[in-house]
């Protein structure tokens, strides 16, 4: 059974299971919860996923990161989650040929229009399957640059005992993920609109989470990438991405993601330390390439509020990935005291450095590589794959295929992870094809709908006092 330790050492001796880690946010000593070891697949599990559904899929890849939940239960859970009428076929993530060698995998059908749906909506239903057993209440807090917080809000409107408080960066993101998450008038639901950007609403949901009594007295827990869940359910569509491209079992296939979290692509790399042969990783960023210049120098540098870029990818304006402390985690041999020292060096000196360190040769090793995407490289990427192909893709998703095409190696296979649905994004998509992007009728005249928030400067314990007026009874 897989057990869960802290990147920077709590658990060591005592590795704790996964339902004990599901509605945490930080470690007690303010890492992230990994596990103590990758299940690594054995000869033959290739062969024997390949033919499988997607249900099938994700119950042989979670299972092995679940082992506190009886596998019938777990089973459960996941074909409740995972169904046609959620995320509009069978196929769950299906996968189109773009040109030869070039695929792109859907993993955006879902009820929010954007990928976070295939990990959040199983989130929901485990939060609320653990909440019951142990008769508990939790209050969710998170941050969102666009797509988390209607993802998490969806999948948690109406489930008992659970309460969102989400936090995003006022006027950062698009009309339609904006009136997407502040058009909900559940009860349950609060949405929090900072005087800031989004590493600051990050920053907040750190700070709450590392205050252990705040977080004991108000039952918090959190739904961002920083949950360990998150990162293992998006670990079923690499092999959904494989098996459906990979021109036998064993041959490698390259993977073309977009990303400002780390999250998404953090999952790739645990899809590669399980055994699925992945070849390489290409990392795409938008105009805040921070993880960019890690890649091609070493030296990562989270840029301060001022220097973050407002883009039209605007999923991706991210300088902090919260998730990368994992893959540091991975790449110093999962010591966790060189992981402490490289974050106390980042909070004096603003970065850390691992190209003359011994640790570099193992960043060459894990198979990433990387490139940026501009406003301009976006346009032109959706307007040339809509006339080469006719289909039209989100600007994220731009950014991806872009990095992916320009770094493609041409006897591989390649998968492009989608981001969303265009429909999020209709500005950009009217300036690169001149017409709105297509949209479910659930969502026509969204922008119009009545919305529901609270702004509130970006202050901890503002957001903290806010939560306590609105948790219901402490605990």
């Amino acid at each position: 059974m897989t057990s869960y330790v802290s990147t920077r050492g709590e658990w060591a001796r005592d590795p704790q299971p996964f339902c004990a880690i599901l509605l945490e946010g930080l470690a007690p000593d303010g890492g992230l919860a990994a596990p103590e070891a990758y299940p690594r697949l054995q000869p033959g599990a290739l062969e024997a996923m390949a033919p499988m559904g997607y249900r099938d899929l994700a119950f042989a890849v979670l299972s092995r990161f679940i082992g506190d939940i009886p596998h019938a239960e777990l089973r459960a859970l996941i074909d409740r989650t995972y169904t046609a009428a959620t995320f509009g076929s069978e196929a769950i993530t299906p996968v189109t040929r773009l040109e030869a060698g070039v695929h792109l995998l859907h993993i955006s059908n879902g009820p929010t229009l954007a990928f976070k749906d295939i990990a959040l909506q199983l989130l929901g239903n485990l939060f609320e399957r653990v909440l019951a057993r142990e008769h508990r209440e939790l209050n969710v807090v998170g941050a969102t640059s666009g797509d988390t917080g209607s993802s998490a809000e969806y999948a948690m409107r109406g489930k008992r005992g659970v309460r969102v408080f989400m936090l995003s960066p006022d006027g950062r993101m698009s009309p339609f993920q904006t009136a997407q998450m502040f058009s909900l008038a559940d009860p349950n639901i609060h949405n929090l609109a900072i005087d800031g950007v989004f590493d600051e609403c990050q920053d907040i949901v750190k700070a709450i989470s590392g205050d252990a009594s705040f977080k004991r007295r108000y039952a918090i827990g959190t739904v961002n990438s920083i949950n360990w869940a998150r990162v293992a359910a998006q670990v079923v569509y690499y092999f959904k991405g494989y098996f459906a491209v990979a021109p036998s079992i064993g041959a490698p296939v390259d993977f073309a993601v977009p990303t400002g979290n780390f999250g998404n692509i953090l999952a790739g790399h645990v899809a590669k330390e399980m055994g699925l042969p992945i070849g390489r990783l290409i990392l795409a960023t938008n105009e805040n390439d921070v993880l960019d210049e890690f890649f091609r120098t070493g030296r990562y540098r989270p840029r301060a509020s001022a220097e973050t870029h407002a883009t039209s990818s605007p999923s991706m304006d991210i300088s902090k990935a919260s998730n990368f402390e994992r893959y540091i985690f991975d790449i110093v041999g999962r010591d966790p005291e060189i992981v402490r020292d490289l974050w106390h060096q980042l909070e004096r000196e603003g970065g850390f450095d691992l190209s003359e360190t011994p640790h570099w040769t193992n960043v060459e090793a894990s198979g990433f590589v990387s490139g940026t995407s501009t406003h301009a490289d976006r346009i032109a990427t959706i307007r040339a794959t809509f006339e080469r192909t006719g289909v039209v893709i989100d600007p994220h998703t731009a950014d991806a295929l872009k990095v992916g095409r320009d770094r493609a190696d041409p006897v591989v296979p390649l998968v492009c992870i989608e981001t969303a649905l265009p429909a999020k994004f209709a500005a950009t998509i009217r300036e690169a094809l001149g017409c709105d992007p297509a949209r479910p009728a659930i969502y026509a005249n969204l922008e119009s709908r009545p919305q529901r928030f609270e702004r509130l400067p970006a202050d901890a314990e503002r957001v903290k006092a806010y939560i306590a007026a609105h948790a219901g009874s402490p605990v």
